[in-house]
């Protein structure tokens, strides 16, 4: 009964650490970056602050990132008329 032991208990952790492993990329993924959010404090605006406070980072950094579409789409669309 204790050879089971000594085979099944490593098996058992490392297909756990295979998993956890999976569940953590998943999650790196999904996650706040922490550049993202250094750019944020750094450039918020006072609107987008208040989202941080009402609504949590997610939608903070959504009403940020517009934001800056915004800026860029307005530069693009300046330089073709141009």
């Amino acid at each position: 009964m204790a050879v089971w032991f000594v085979f099944a208990v490593p098996l058992v952790i490392m297909f756990f650490a295979l998993f956890m492993e999976r569940v953590e990329t998943r999650i790196r993924h999904a996650a706040v970056q922490e550049t993202d959010v250094e750019e944020f404090l750094e450039q918020a605006r006072p609107d987008e602050v208040r989202a941080l406070y009402g609504h949590g980072i997610g939608r903070a950094l959504e009403l940020f990132r517009l934001r800056r579409l915004g800026g860029r789409a307005a530069k693009l669309r300046g330089r073709k008329g141009a």
